[in-house]
């Protein structure tokens, strides 16, 4: 081992289901080591608010160290932790196989996972993350949900900040009143059989968000597809329970793991790759899950087997070529690369796939959003997120490119809120759609599909 952690980051497998995991006293233990080198180290004092918690705990104590703080002070550090994988990922100097063997977020995790099986998730926070069941109902009553839902509705969102803790101001998801899998099933893809990557098969795991908030980036990313001679099929088998992991439900993640992984094996058997359309999602299947349930088979080919939409399409141009059509885009783009993206170790696979689009002008920004799921969105965070995002948005607007890209369908709404707080006049875009959708645009694929 070199000095600095110059290795590539080791994740260990979450040990859920060893009592140790869920013992109090040793929690506090590991706490207070990881807290202390964190303290001395600051590297990450930029990431979230979670280290400026931490960090203003210990140097406003009585001593300015750790040993005079009290462990009831702890939550509120833990309770800022998006789960985002950054300062893991991309900051930290211990991690493993460093022998301090820091991982923070995995830290935060278990802290959660103790608070969900002593005191049990909150009523509100179940419902908030029940993305199917709600995302079902949302998609049956679309148009009354969305204007419930809609920031600047004065009898709607004060109640909701009230009963709910929703931020009356915090931009919410809208609902469509066609799921991407009916309109995949209504409306099928001509495969361009003349594509250089004519053969290939994959299966677009749909993700809640695509499939009941926002189909047109699954419309798009299936167009671009077939386009370049892929064969698609669409499924949406349920949550992968990412929203379950940030408030320590792990087995109720790893119910969703074994689950969805059976039903993705029968299509990885027929030879199909999968593409996960959104980041956190992508994350959950490749990494998070075969951390959770590490001995089960099914889910480790699945991680092998599983892609990002837009790893996928640049893999496509290394390896086969593209189709011919991508005509340029005017105007510029700035681009969010999203933390789950990163987290994923694979590079900027959305600003490699938006720089295949002739004279195309892209700007990156890599740097968190502030939104953090549903943290960004509480009373109690939506300031604060704002607060944490604002360098994004800053620079988003220094470009003065045309468009605003974000991976994230969550972080690009909540940059362009961000955005118009510090426009000053200044033009502000009224989204920030997924790069495969620019990418569709570019190739003049988008017709009706939005």
């Amino acid at each position: 081992m070199r000095e600095g952690s110059l290795e590539a980051p080791v994740r260990h497998p979450i040990d859920w289901q060893n009592p140790d995991f869920y013992d109090e006293a040793k929690l506090d233990e590991e706490l207070r080591r990881v807290f202390d080198i964190c303290h001395g180290c600051r590297r990450c004092f930029n990431l979230c608010d979670s280290f400026p918690r931490l960090f203003d705990l210990i140097d406003e104590s009585e001593t300015g160290e750790l040993d005079a703080v009290d462990s009831s002070g702890f939550k509120p550090v833990v309770d800022a932790c998006t789960l985002c994988d950054m300062c893991f990922m991309t900051k930290c100097p211990y991690v493993p196989p460093h022998e301090f063997n820091l991982d923070f977020p995995h830290l935060m995790l278990r802290y959660r996972a103790i608070e969900a099986k002593k005191d049990g998730v909150s009523w509100v926070d179940r419902q908030l993350t029940a993305t199917d069941r709600t995302g079902k109902a949302g998609v049956m009553v679309a148009p009354l949900a969305n204007w419930a839902t809609r920031t600047g509705n004065s009898l709607t969102r004060p109640l909701m900040e009230k009963t709910a803790g929703v931020d009356r101001a915090a931009e919410l998801p809208r609902y469509h009143g066609k799921t991407f899998t009916v309109r995949a099933a209504q409306e099928p893809a001509e495969v361009n059989t003349t594509a250089p990557a004519h053969g290939r098969k994959a299966v677009l795991y749909s993700t809640c968000f695509v499939n009941y908030n926002n189909p047109p980036i699954g419309m798009a990313a299936r167009a671009v597809l077939a386009h370049n001679g892929v064969e698609t099929e669409v499924v949406h088998p349920r949550c992968c329970g990412m929203p379950q992991l940030e408030h320590g439900d792990i087995a109720k993640v790893a119910k969703a793991a074994e689950s969805i992984a059976d039903t993705l094996g029968s299509w990885i058997d027929k030879g199909y790759d999968v593409i996960s359309l959104v980041p956190s999602c992508t994350l959950m299947l490749k990494f998070e899950w075969p951390l959770i349930v590490p001995d089960n088979p099914a889910v480790k080919r699945l991680s092998e087997a599983s892609f990002d939409i837009a790893e996928y399409i640049v893999d496509i141009s290394r390896k086969e070529g593209l189709a011919e059509g991508l005509g340029p885009l005017e105007g510029g783009v700035s681009l969010h690369i999203a933390c789950h993206a990163r987290a994923q170790n694979m590079g900027q696979k959305a600003a490699d796939l938006l720089r295949l689009i002739p004279d195309a002008k892209i700007d990156v920004i890599e740097r968190c959003s502030g939104h953090g799921g549903s943290w960004g969105i509480m009373k109690d965070n939506f300031e604060t997120a704002l607060k944490v995002g604002r360098p994004v948005s800053r620079q988003a607007l220094k470009s003065g490119n045309a468009h605003l890209a974000s991976e994230c369908p969550l972080a690009g709404p909540h940059i362009v809120q961000g955005m118009a707080k510090l426009a000053n006049g200044a033009d502000v875009p009224e989204t920030a759609p997924h790069p495969i959708e620019l990418f569709a645009r570019a190739y003049g694929l988008l017709g009706d599909a939005a």
